[in-house]
């Protein structure tokens, strides 16, 4: 039990350390620099494409070679993106920063829920896990708001700086990944064949396992859905607040207020155990549609209040799907499905975003 509670706690840290940025507002840092509105969006289709391209590989990997290892990856990855954008010049330099960070994106989902939930189950106390799930959405959302509320700070201190500080966090985090322990044994000393062989079995039990478990692709096909509604409304809404007439002072607050509703739904979702999964499910949708729907009211107020609520009914759902997706999955593919609803938010956030983008502009 000792060594549970340190594996989680690790977990915990790590989480925080890899959350925390000087750098969310990344948008305004290249803008600053001269960098057009067009340009900063190839730089973000350039990480929407790179997550497509790896997301069910970096999971694949988590399965073969360890969580622990792709952990530590993704931390390097992030190292690698920050670098290259203090030393970047030009658009194709700062777009190799972002399908790096992408790539850190990649490794890192997926493999510390999987690492966690076998943790948790080695030693027999699988049923917290809904309340790790909880607590991680509770870290996530604190370190997204703290990260808000230093872009002031980064634009004052420079890109330069501002990344510095990043890489320097990346290497706390790899500190802290490094004491952590696999938990299904994966093991090295395999030829080339053999690792290949190993990465397409369990690609394809993956996904015999989904054609089969159409319950489980139901679930993530309906969490990601709420999911990238939500995040499409509190992206835009960064902008739509100020065109209704907020005040730029009250805009960080404002941000920080809407992540605290995803702090809220993370712990009212436990206090919902006994309530069926799809009254859970109807609830949230019937909540990140209203939020949607006050963001068209003009006043930055409701508006404000409507994220809020989207946000809670985001994260309270996430929470019960991501514990009954891991009662579902075999421990062997754990990561790679797991990197299949990661996968399946981010092709549904390509088909979204230029709808959204009408849609939010126009009404």
């Amino acid at each position: 039990m000792f060594q549970i509670k340190k594996q989680i706690k690790r977990l915990y840290l790590s989480s925080v350390l890899g959350n925390l940025s000087l750098t969310g507002a990344w948008v305004a840092l290249l803008a600053v620099r001269g960098y057009s509105l067009p340009e900063i969006g190839i730089a973000e289709t350039v990480f929407h494409i790179t997550s497509l391209m790896f997301e069910l590989p970096s999971g694949v990997f988590a399965d073969v070679f360890g969580r622990k290892k792709m952990l530590i990856a993704s931390s390097v990855m992030r190292m690698i993106g920050n670098v290259i954008m203090i030393a970047s010049w030009n658009l194709p330099t700062v777009c190799a920063s972002i399908a790096f960070q992408a790539l850190s994106y990649n490794f890192a989902s997926g493999s510390g829920d999987a690492l966690a939930y076998d943790s948790l189950k080695l030693a027999g106390e699988e049923q917290y896990f809904e309340k790790y799930a909880s607590n991680q959405l509770i870290l996530y959302r604190l370190c997204g708001g703290a990260s808000t509320l230093c872009a002031g700070l980064a634009l004052f201190m420079g890109h330069r700086l501002a990344y510095s500080a990043d890489v320097l966090l990346s290497v706390f985090q790899i500190r802290a990944l490094a004491a952590l322990y696999e938990a299904d044994g994966q093991t090295d000393g395999r030829g080339t064949a053999g690792v290949l062989r190993d990465l397409a079995d369990c690609f394809c039990r993956s996904l015999a396992f989904l054609k089969e478990a159409r319950r489980a692709v139901g679930l993530m096909f309906c969490n990601s859905l709420v999911g990238a509604a939500d995040t499409l409304l509190l992206f835009f809404l960064q902008a739509k607040l100020l065109m209704a007439s907020m005040p730029e002072w009250a805009l960080g607050m404002a941000l920080l207020f809407m992540e605290l509703g995803g702090i809220l739904g993370s712990g009212l979702i436990l206090k919902c155990g006994k309530v069926r999964y799809r009254r859970v499910l109807l609830c949230m949708i019937f909540l990140v549609s209203a939020g949607v729907c006050m963001e068209h009211s003009g006043s930055y107020l409701v508006m404000t209040a409507g994220g809020f609520l989207a946000a809670l009914g985001d994260d309270a759902l996430q929470v019960r799907t991501n514990t009954v997706l891991q009662d579902m999955f075999p421990s062997e593919q754990r990561a790679t499905l797991l990197s299949v609803e990661s996968f399946t938010f981010s092709v549904i956030m390509v088909v979204l975003s230029p709808l959204a983008g009408a849609l939010f502009s126009w009404w």
